[in-house]
């Protein structure tokens, strides 16, 4: 999920905005020992670039939150939504 800015602080000479941005990485998977695994894949692509190749400053995960996925016609799922925090500097303006 794209998520949404939390926190925005202004930083002087030279204008610039430190900005914290959290979304969601929402993972659906037929058995919990699938949803097992690729949550430690998300957890070691991230731990090995915090930058996510330099498009940010830190990435940061939280606690996954989990879920029953069902859908008509389909068999149960088991689901996660994991908490990524962005953190990230922008020259200017917020909107940059």
């Amino acid at each position: 999920r794209d998520g949404e800015t939390v926190e925005e602080t202004a930083i002087l000479s030279p204008l610039a905005w430190a900005v914290e941005h959290r979304a969601e990485v929402e993972v659906v998977a037929t058995t919990s020992a699938l949803l097992d695994a690729l949550l430690v894949d998300i957890a070691a692509a991230i731990a090995g670039d915090r930058t996510l190749g330099g498009a940010v400053e830190w990435v940061q995960p939280g606690a996954p939150s989990f879920d029953d996925a069902e859908a008509e016609g389909a068999a149960a799922a088991r689901a996660a939504s994991v908490p990524v925090t962005l953190s990230f500097t922008v020259a200017g303006s917020p909107l940059a």
